[in-house]
């Protein structure tokens, strides 16, 4: 069916960013995965073409999009492309961006946002903790006034553009005997005296996206470096955590369809026992249904963009949309695997690569389980 949701505008995005990813991705799948992170260059590259800003106002830099279908569409091609790389700059323009932009103040802004477009500026944001997960309100990295400056202490894991970035949005506890309501966002630049890079993490996926740990031994910040209101950085990020779930959903959706789409080409020219495997009925009926599940869940995440658009868009309804989403995207790579047969299990196949790359789409942005308790409690359960 044709997809509603994008005009001919978005089309004729879709088409520039297409072009960048078949320039300057494509070629070098190989090499970003054997040294495991995406070079520098490229992200001056998506600088230069604009795809870093759209969510930032002109004054700054940005394009100014106004419109997400614009973000959607950006994710999708990086996601056809692979996932490393709609991770990799989704976090910029999707997840770091609306922080930057709406929690910031105009000194923030004018420091930081300018790079930010260019690419110059690569950021991360750091939520998750090696004895937290999914439990953001249980994080124990501090942040203790003394004087003039704020102390930050702890240590962050599985930070996606953790080696590379310029600048991390640190989530810390400022207040221990309010809970949740005492965490407080900080932005770190990564010079700043105190802060370590790890090592880069060894993950069963998704080489090319550099993820990391980090730590904060005694690192030293002013007023200057909170982003958000100070004590309210948890409802900060509950409040954004939706835009960050339907890229997510938007994202793995695109990369499904991609390895599908060669999938039912590879059945129609594989041949077994005299014939093509895709003639024969199991598989006919496997792909029948998957098209037609990729189909319904589409139509899905595309409705819940054009409410994320008018605002309407629900933390529940996100929730809905990351699990169901990501259940979809590994159901069907895992028969697209065994369609290929022993070929599937190679990682010189796309198929085989993008079945290691979608098992983590069940964990970050709030693992599944934790979906389905934000929609358990929305039912009074």
């Amino acid at each position: 069916m044709r997809r509603s949701l994008f005009d001919s505008d978005h089309d004729a995005f879709r088409d520039s960013v297409r072009e960048f990813v078949n320039r300057h991705l494509v070629p070098n799948e190989e090499k970003f995965i054997e040294q495991r992170y995406i070079d520098r260059e490229i992200w001056l590259e998506a600088g230069a073409n604009g795809y870093l800003g759209l969510e930032v106002p002109e004054q700054y830099g940005g394009s100014a999009a106004g419109d997400y279908r614009f973000n959607a569409v950006l994710g999708e091609e990086l996601a056809r492309s692979s996932a490393a790389a709609a991770s990799s700059f989704g976090i910029q323009f999707d997840v770091v961006a609306p922080y930057l932009v709406t929690l910031s103040t105009e000194e923030q802004r004018q420091r930081w946002l300018p790079k930010f477009c260019t690419g110059e500026l690569i950021t991360a944001i750091a939520m998750t903790e090696p004895s937290a997960g999914s439990d953001l309100a249980a994080l124990k990295t501090t942040a203790v006034k003394d004087g003039a400056t704020w102390v930050i202490n702890g240590s962050k894991t599985f930070i996606t553009n953790g080696t590379q970035a310029d600048l991390i949005i640190v989530a810390t506890r400022t207040t221990r005997e309010k809970g949740s309501k005492g965490i407080t966002l900080f932005a770190v630049d990564a010079d700043t005296p105190g802060f370590t890079r790890g090592r880069k993490l060894d993950k069963v996926g998704q080489p090319e996206s550099d993820t990391a740990e980090l730590f904060f031994e005694d690192v030293r910040v002013d007023d200057t470096a909170i982003i958000g209101e100070l004590d309210r950085g948890f409802i900060h990020m509950m409040n954004l955590l939706p835009q960050e779930r339907i890229s997510g959903a938007v994202a793995y959706l695109a990369h499904t369809r991609r390895i599908l789409e060669e999938t039912v080409t590879y059945a129609q020219e594989r041949k077994a026992f005299g014939k093509t495997i895709g003639s024969m009925q199991w598989n006919k009926f496997l792909l029948a249904e998957l098209v037609t599940k990729l189909d319904v869940a589409q139509a899905h995440v595309d409705a819940c963009v054009a409410a994320h658009i008018a605002g309407e868009l629900t933390a529940v309804d996100a929730a809905k949309a990351k699990w169901w989403s990501s259940t979809v995207q590994n159901e069907i790579l895992d028969h697209c695997v065994q369609i290929h047969g022993g070929y599937g299990y190679m990682n010189e196949y796309r198929v085989a690569r993008a079945w290691k790359d979608a098992r983590v789409t069940k964990i970050w942005a709030g693992s599944n389980e934790i979906m389905r308790e934000v929609i358990g409690r929305d039912l009074g359960l």
